[in-house]
């Protein structure tokens, strides 16, 4: 049975709540360094609920001549101590040959990493390295923040029939750095789960943050979104990782994090939900109302359309653009509203009057440089 939805994407049902856990915990060192390393800091999770163990085997870095992990050696090092403490392991895999050596050596979960998931000849070849194999796959979102390529390496894997399918956000890269070493973009996996909420989302706080002192914030604003769990990278000791270091957190420190964050209620669980829903309904009519003038305004838009071809003006008009938005923006200050939000709105509705007047022109076959 398939879920379908107008974009013309589909998803096999049986993806859904497949996780089995209020929140799944996924912990472990960014790489497999040596067997002792994955040993102390694995055997410390019998401690505490984690639902699975990561480490990077093959690690795909930006340069060469960094540490790119010691491949299909270290995998008995990952998968014995997994069956020590009795938690299944993931590894990230990038090609069908680390497809098979993972599977060959007893590794329970595999994820597609995001330098992986930008290019779709590589998804595609590890999607048909899987099929007619049962294995939990997780796909991270592509390095730049484009959610059509995310979709697309879900997609792949799903249609070589894995039922058992995942997304980990672990934010975007934006070539600045300012607080976090790659930007959330929380609309982008927003909108994933509208397109596909069949698909469990888990959040990579670790690789967003780039820092271990800000982990917490991202992690709970995660699970206030309705996250299904968390990907956080863990160290027997942070300060000699051989990759990420920063990032990375002690086992004592993991389990401090998971106790302080907050599993918010559903509204369905609490006795406000009928309040809620009074005040959504209000929501509602605004949001009609929004519509409706947003319809109004582009027949408005195009009479201007409609006038500028007919006196041969240009349909961009800086001076006028200019004092529109000084005026909206003053209003919106006034009013209480995010400068930046705002001017967005402002942005995207004078995108679609251009459009709007464009098709307009081109039908009047006046076309203007």
């Amino acid at each position: 049975m398939k879920f379908e939805n107008r974009s013309g994407i589909s998803f096999n049902l049986e993806h859904k709540n497949w996780l089995g856990q209020e929140k799944f915990i996924i912990a472990g060192p960014c790489s497999a360094e040596s067997e002792e390393q994955v040993w102390e800091t694995v055997k410390e999770f019998k401690k505490t609920s984690i639902s699975a163990i990561r480490a990077g085997i093959w690690k795909p870095r930006t340069r060469p001549n960094s540490f790119e992990g010691f491949g299909e050696i270290a995998l008995p090092w990952l998968v014995d101590a997994s069956k020590k403490v009795g938690i299944p392991c993931m590894v990230e895999v990038a090609t069908p040959s680390h497809v098979e050596n993972a599977l060959k050596a007893g590794v329970d979960m595999i994820w597609i990493g995001a330098r992986t998931t930008v290019n779709p000849f590589a998804v595609q070849q590890i999607a048909d390295s899987l099929r007619g194999i049962n294995v939990p796959v997780f796909v991270k979102n592509p390095v730049n923040p484009d959610l059509a390529l995310w979709m697309g390496a879900l997609e792949r894997i799903d249609h070589a029939g894995i039922t058992q399918l995942a997304a980990i956000h672990r934010g975007f890269s934006s070539g600045k750095r300012l607080i976090y070493r790659n930007e959330p973009r929380w609309e982008i996996p927003i909108e994933l789960k509208r397109l596909a909420p069949n698909i469990p989302m888990i959040n990579d706080p670790s690789h967003i943050c780039g820092r271990r002192d800000i982990l917490l914030n991202i992690a709970q604003k995660a699970l206030d979104l309705e996250f299904d769990g968390l990907m956080i990278e863990t160290h027997i000791n942070p300060s000699v990782a051989m990759s990420d270091a920063e990032q990375q957190i002690t086992p004592d420190s993991l389990f401090e994090l998971i106790n302080q964050i907050k599993i918010r209620l559903t509204p369905q669980s609490v006795s406000c939900n009928e309040d809620l829903e009074k005040v959504r309904k209000k929501i509602d009519d605004l949001d009609h109302q929004l519509i409706h003038l947003l319809a109004d305004r582009v027949k408005l838009s195009q009479e201007i359309g409609s006038i500028k071809a007919q006196n041969h003006l240009t349909i961009m008009q800086f001076d006028r653009w200019r004092s529109l938005v000084m005026d909206r923006l003053k209003t919106g200050n006034e009013l209480g509203l995010d400068r930046d939000f705002l001017l967005q709105i402002l942005q995207n509705i004078h995108q679609l009057s251009i459009q709007v007047q464009m098709e307009i022109f081109e039908a009047n076959k006046d076309h203007v440089e």
